[in-house]
Formats: C-alpha cells, sequence, structure tokens
C-alpha cells in the first residue's frame, strides 16, 4: 500500500467529521448562541484531530470529550452528542483501546443524560426516544473499530502462519536434496576417482572423461550446498542484500555495477524475496551463459509506489539466456506478486526487467 494512503484516509475522515458538525450547528437547534465563527471552528478542530488518531488515539479521544462539553457550556446550537465523538471512538476502539473507547462512550452519555435531567427535559424523551439512536452510534463506531482492528490482526497472524509454513517447506526441501542428491551426487565422484585409478595410465582419454565428471560432481556439489544453505536461511531474502550474488558474479570475473535505490522495510516481504530471486536466477545465467561479456549491471528504484529492477548484461545474443526453466521462472516469481518480467537481447546485451507494485 502506498505511504500517503493513511493520511489520506485520516484527511478524508477529518473533513467528513468537520463537514457533518458544520452542517449540523448550521441547522441552528437550541442554545442561546447562533452558530459563530469560534462554533465553526471547533468543528475543524475536532476533524483536525483525526491526523492525530494513529499515534495518540486515548488523548485524541479524551480531547474530543471534553471539547464536546465545552461546546455545550458555552450554549451553542445542539449538535448531539453521538456525531462529534463517534470518530474519535471508533480510531480508539481500532487502535486497540476498546476498553476505553466503551469508558468515553458511556462518560460522555452518563454526563449528557445527567446534565439533561436536572435541566428539567423530559425523562420519557431523554431516556427513550433520544437514547436509543445516539447509544446504537457510539457502539457502531466501536464495532466497526474493533472489527477493522481484528480482521488486520488475522491477517497478520496468517501471514505469520504462512511464513512459517513455507520456512518448514524449504528445510524439509533443503532435507531432501541433502539426503538424496547430495548422497548422490557424492557416489558419482567417489566412483568417478575408483574408476580414474583402476584404468591406469594408458587410457588417456578416459582419464579425461572421469576428471570432467569428478570436477562437473565438485561444482554440483558446491552449488547443492550453497541452496541449501539459501533454503535454510533463517534472514529474509532481500535487495537490500544482494552482496552474495554479486559477489558470486564477481567471483568468476565479471565486473558488478550495483545501485539498489531501495530503502529497508520499502517493499513488501512477497515482493522483496521475488525480486532478490529473479536477480540470483538472471545473474547465474550470465556467469553460466553469456560468453563474451565482462559486466553485470543491477539497478533497481521504486517510483510512485512502483519497482523497477533491472538486470543486463554487454554479452552478445546467446540462446542460453533466453530459454530454458530459468527465465519461465523468473516470469513466474513476477507474476505472483502480481508484476510483469520483459527478458531481451538489446545491442548492448541481455536485459530483464520486473516491474512491480512495491
Amino acid at each position: 500500500m502506498d505511504r500517503r494512503t493513511p493520511w489520506l484516509v485520516d484527511a478524508l475522515l477529518g473533513l467528513a467529521v468537520t463537514g457533518s458538525l458544520a452542517a449540523v450547528i448550521s441547522s441552528r437547534q437550541g442554545g442561546t448562541h447562533g452558530p459563530d465563527a469560534l462554533a465553526y471552528l471547533w468543528a475543524a478542530g475536532l476533524g483536525a484531530l483525526m491526523f492525530a488518531r494513529r499515534t495518540h488515539p486515548r488523548a485524541v479521544l479524551l480531547v474530543t470529550a471534553l471539547g464536546l462539553f465545552a461546546y455545550y457550556a458555552a450554549d451553542y446550537p445542539a449538535v448531539g452528542i453521538a456525531v462529534p465523538v463517534a470518530a474519535a471512538l471508533f480510531s480508539a476502539a481500532e487502535a486497540g483501546r476498546l476498553t476505553e473507547s466503551i469508558g468515553a462512550a458511556a462518560g460522555v452519555l452518563a454526563v449528557s443524560l445527567l446534565y439533561r435531567l436536572l435541566e428539567g427535559q423530559d425523562v420519557a424523551f431523554v431516556l427513550g426516544y433520544d437514547l436509543v439512536p445516539h447509544v446504537a452510534l457510539m457502539a457502531a463506531a466501536i464495532a466497526l473499530g474493533d472489527g477493522l482492528r481484528s480482521r488486520r490482526r488475522q491477517r497478520a497472524q496468517q501471514r505469520e502462519l504462512a511464513a512459517l509454513t513455507a520456512r518448514e517447506e524449504r528445510l524439509a526441501i533443503a532435507r531432501d536434496l541433502h539426503d538424496s542428491i547430495g548422497h548422490t551426487i557424492s557416489v558419482i565422484s567417489l566412483h568417478a576417482d575408483v574408476a580414474r585409478e583402476a584404468l591406469g595410465p594408458s587410457s588417456e582419454g578416459a582419464e579425461v572423461a572421469l576428471r570432467r565428471i569428478k570436477d562437473a560432481t565438485s561444482d554440483t556439489m558446491r552449488e547443492l550446498r550453497r541452496t541449501v544453505g539459501l533454503l535454510r536461511a533463517d534472514e529474509p531474502l532481500s535487495l537490500t542484500a544482494l552482496d552474495p550474488v554479486l559477489d558470486a558474479a564477481r567471483s568468476a570475473g565479471f565486473d558488478v555495477y550495483a545501485d539498489i535505490a531501495v530503502a529497508p522495510g520499502e517493499l513488501s516481504p512477497s515482493v522483496d524475496v521475488a525480486a532478490y530471486r529473479i536477480v540470483q536466477e538472471a545473474v547465474t545465467n550470465v556467469v553460466r551463459h553469456a560468453s563474451g561479456a565482462s559486466r553485470v549491471d543491477v539497478v533497481a528504484t521504486v517510483t510512485a509506489g512502483r519497482l523497477r529492477l533491472t538486470i543486463s548484461d554487454d554479452g552478445p545474443p546467446s540462446g542460453g539466456r533466453g530459454t530454458g526453466h530459468g527465465l519461465a521462472g523468473m516470469a513466474e516469481r513476477a507474476a505472483a506478486v502480481h508484476g510483469s518480467l520483459d527478458a531481451r537481447h538489446e545491442p548492448s546485451g541481455f536485459i530483464v526487467t520486473l516491474e512491480a507494485p512495491a
């Protein structure tokens, strides 16, 4: 979600509070003082409190209640009691201050009822007809705020459960890779050594072939250990922690340029992990398949709530980088975070571009 969205919601809520109170004040129901600039300023002040409702919900609730009492003490036109405090009750309940919300609503109602009864207003009207809508509106505001908070907490629990499940699945995959494939590769390497010793120096061609098998299995084991290590890692993968991927390219002899203009936490976890994996796959493809390439560039920016990630090299066109499961896997990762992936050859080299909501 765009970072400006909470401020926009608060602004709209503040405008709604101010507008509704101003409209009620303009109706001139009761009070010895007609609506003047101070009355409308009071309405605007209650609306402005909405900008502090997330950080100081209890203070907003208290100031709203005291402001309501002060307004009626000045004998301005009646505005009811539920309408002025509904937004503050909703905000406090949404922030997890359910007890304070209920207490404030009960306190405002009690003071209002006591004052009106002592003033001599009709008991049946005050306790019967007029009380019900106020209680209903206050209860609805509190229930709505608490309901939104419960939904957010439920979503957070679901995300935590999904993360835990994903971690358990990664560990299971890591164990399977280590126990099955790792064991098989080790056996192949061992038998290659045995066969090379058994052949002796007279079989030069077979010696070369077995040495290549040995080297290939050693490389595969190193890659397997690295993959298992990533699967077992507890730290979340992030574009801000690309050093292991980029260092692998540097160690292979490539010049690496990285410009990651992404602040920690600026991307959602799912987008961050997907972007990391796409960089990892794209850089690995360059190292393995980009014959003639000498440079890898990785550039990431976030503009207007969207991530743009580019991985490019300076190698000539090569079929190995534009086909196979690697490119399909990157496209699937992009689609999973509602993004798009473009991979193409340019005169300057091969370019992979990811665009996705941040």
